[in-house]
């Protein structure tokens, strides 16, 4: 399987360093919609999560959900896999400029909060009590000309 991710990981990563030397000479501002009605940090917040899913199989994880609710009102988990015994719940931040500082930044503690909610929701759910878990953080830059940075932050904060 994980010579299937890291081809996989690979396709992604070359159609998005294709991207971005293609957007390289275009103006730098983003559109308020996108073709289809789509907001532009919606849609790059979605190939942000893509390229984390497929790094995260290429490193070994199992990831077993994707953009989960597990209760109204609380937070959404992004994606959730283990990596070896541990099971892990992945926030991933997108930016597409430093201008707001790193991505990994931008998760609050009220966020954490709302994820650290949701993964205590998810983890009764499964009915196991035994279960070692943390919290991982994937930070995804747009490059302009090189197509991203992505940087996986384990155990970035404490549930």
């Amino acid at each position: 399987m994980s010579m299937m991710a890291r081809l996989m990981y690979q396709a992604v990563a070359w159609k998005e360093r294709r991207r971005a030397r293609r957007d390289a000479g275009k103006l730098s501002h983003m559109p308020t919609t996108l073709e289809g009605g789509r907001a532009p940090h919606l849609e790059s917040g979605r190939r942000g999560e893509n390229l984390a899913y497929w790094h995260l199989r290429q490193s070994g994880y199992i990831v077993i959900a994707r953009n989960r609710r597990p209760h109204a009102g609380y937070g959404e988990l992004d994606l959730v896999g283990w990596d070896g015994p541990v099971l892990a719940f992945v926030e991933v931040k997108t930016r597409s400029s430093m201008v707001a500082g790193p991505p990994a930044l931008a998760v609050s503690a009220e966020q954490r909060k709302r994820i650290i909610r949701s993964a205590k929701t998810f983890m009764m759910r499964l009915g196991r009590k035994d279960i070692s878990y943390r919290f991982d953080i994937v930070s995804v830059l747009w490059c302009p000309g090189s197509g991203f940075e992505l940087r996986l932050i384990k155990d970035a904060f404490k549930g």
